[in-house]
């Protein structure tokens, strides 16, 4: 029979672990907010809020990624318990890559915002896709807190909703650029600003299809759609 204080000292280590991520995860998700926010506002001010606190997500990943070490070589976690770590470690590799897309879009904003390249160009599917992007990646700490497949699921899925805005805005971009030869400069910056959203989108979903590999313990990276679906709903 295991040890009750080294199995509940296991289980805070893995709570901490948990916690340590979902604080990461506020972070990146205010760091999105604000970063579209200052796109939005065209705030060169709230741009500049973006980029000095990106050091901010680098150093809490640095820590995090510490801690997992430490956990795998004191506790020496297997199956569920390792997916679990393993699965934290890889989230905030992706939440750290999804608050470089943040500060991405503040220091493109900000070189807009310096040009003068404003309200040129209809940027509605841009504001869309931000928010759309910042509501996955909250979902998606979401269903990691409460280990819904069900809920990551949907995350999975929803993340096409921003790859569809993101192509029709380049297809927009395209005429733009076409008819205005003039706006391809500021076109080009507001397609990485675009791009960054998108991107974000995608490490929403990757860390949603952690929470099946944790819970399932398949991975559910590469396959299609519906067998991911199938696989969420397992009993």
């Amino acid at each position: 029979m295991p040890d009750k204080h080294l199995s509940s000292q296991f289980d805070a280590d893995l709570n901490a672990l948990s916690s340590r991520l979902l604080e990461m995860g506020g972070l990146v998700e205010s760091q999105i907010a604000t970063a579209m926010r200052a796109f939005t506002q065209m705030d060169i001010d709230t741009c500049n809020i973006v980029i000095e606190n990106e050091k901010l997500v680098n150093d809490m990943e640095i820590q995090i990624d510490m801690l997992c070490t430490e956990v795998i070589a004191r506790r020496q976690p297997v199956s569920r318990d390792l997916r679990l770590v393993m699965a934290v470690s890889k989230a905030i590799t992706n939440l750290e890559r999804a608050g470089d897309e943040a500060e991405r879009v503040a220091k493109r904003t900000k070189r807009l915002i310096e040009a003068g390249a404003i309200n040129n160009i209809n940027v509605a599917e841009i504001r869309l896709s931000g928010q759309m992007a910042i509501s996955l990646l909250r979902r998606s700490l979401d269903a990691f807190a409460r280990l819904d497949t069900i809920a990551a699921a949907e995350v999975v899925e929803e993340d096409r909703q921003i790859d569809e805005e993101f192509r029709g805005f380049v297809r927009k971009l395209i005429t733009y650029m076409s008819e205005d030869p003039h706006l391809i400069s500021i076109g080009l910056d507001m397609l990485t600003i675009a791009k960054a959203i998108e991107r974000i989108g995608d490490h929403a979903k990757n860390i949603a299809e952690f929470v099946i590999y944790i819970v399932k313990g398949s991975d559910v990276r590469h396959i299609p759609h519906a067998d991911l679906v199938r696989e969420a709903n397992k009993i």
